[in-house]
């Protein structure tokens, strides 16, 4: 019995070190520093009434919250009926860039779209919204 003691305690010790170097040792986690590189203005919008067969633009505007340039690496909107623009020039630390979505209001009645951005600060898209009523 007091051997296996022992053993339980030797193997306690010498995972102790393996343990202690793989948990997070910073105040902040990852996904928050990713998060905080970009703080949009509004990631949605409803942009209520518009008249059908008029394109309507919608602009979604961001800050350069973190100490390095972001670029946007791809704007993928949801559906063909939405184009895109963006800033295309790297966006400096503390400055303000922009996504566009040009949503065709061909058809009548309420729709939610969505486009998706992709920065070299984050490889998982971020997902803005726009909706209204085509009258």
């Amino acid at each position: 019995m007091k051997k296996l003691k022992i053993t339980a305690l030797l193997a306690v010790l010498a995972f102790s070190p393996f343990y202690a170097n793989i948990l997070p040792s910073e105040s902040h986690p990852v996904v928050k520093v990713i998060a905080d590189a970009i703080k949009w203005k509004s990631e949605s919008i409803d942009v209520g009434n518009i008249p059908q067969g008029k394109p309507k633009l919608i602009r979604f505007e961001f800050t350069n919250t973190s100490s390095k340039p972001i670029v946007i690496e791809n704007v993928a909107p949801s559906c063909g009926c939405t184009t895109a623009d963006y800033t295309k020039t790297p966006i400096l630390p503390g400055k303000k860039g922009f996504v566009e979505a040009s949503y065709n209001a061909a058809s009548k009645g309420p729709f939610m779209k969505t486009v998706n951005v992709t920065t070299s600060e984050s490889k998982t898209p971020k997902t803005l919204t726009f909706k209204g009523v085509v009258a």
